[in-house]
């Protein structure tokens, strides 16, 4: 990785060109962020950077709402090297080891588990496991924050097992379950427009004086 200062001070510019190959934690708030985050800069000594967003959440930090770092482009630097993580990242992103373990995952590649888990710490900071699951996490967030689809759906196309597995992940992460991730969507206009004109009716009937007295 870059020296941190100079991933410090390319941080405080906000500098686009580290959205996908660097992830930002803050020490005092337990959040990561993309470095292109609007938030306050942070001191730098309460900032540690890291490789992948499952290196940050493997280390306790919990995903920022505001900058998402799930719709980070996942472009690490040496990406496109046609190297064995490379290789290895394209399998896991389509799901690899969404019902296959590591030692599938390595026989494809051509090398033993344990060397592939040297490379993934070396170069992400991250077992293919946990690049794995913050894969997972980042489909089914998107999938929240963009769609209707229920959440048994979502948890079915994100790779989990289940949606309590699912379920379970976030709260861990998150602090509470996928339900209470969602965006609150506005209703088409036409519905609001006759909600409001139902609310004027009712607000008429309650102040209009009863005819008979």
């Amino acid at each position: 990785m870059h020296d941190p200062a100079a991933l410090y001070q390319a941080f405080c510019r906000r500098d686009p060109a580290l959205d996908g190959t660097v992830y930002v934690a803050v020490k005092t708030t337990g959040i990561y962020c993309r470095p292109v985050c609007p938030v306050r800069t942070p001191l730098a000594r309460n900032v540690r950077f890291f490789r992948s967003a499952a290196a940050a959440e493997g280390a306790g930090y919990r995903p920022c709402l505001r900058c998402r770092p799930e719709t980070a482009p996942f472009c690490p630097a040496w990406k496109g090297t046609q190297s064995t993580v490379d290789r290895a990242l394209t399998l896991i992103e389509a799901g690899a080891l969404d019902d296959d373990g590591i030692d599938a995952l390595a026989d494809r590649l051509g090398i033993s588990a344990r060397h592939l888990s040297r490379l993934f710490a070396l170069h992400l900071e991250a077992s293919p496991t946990e690049i794995a699951q913050s894969l997972r996490i980042q489909r089914a967030k998107r999938m929240l924050d963009e769609t209707a689809l229920p959440i048994a759906v979502i948890a079915s196309r994100a790779g989990f097992s289940s949606p309590r597995r699912m379920s379970a992940t976030f709260v861990a992460l998150y602090g509470r379950p996928p339900s209470r991730l969602r965006p609150t969507r506005r209703k088409p206009p036409h519905e609001e427009a006759r909600e409001q004109r139902c609310r004027a009716r009712a607000t008429e009937q309650s102040t209009t004086p009863d005819a008979k007295r």
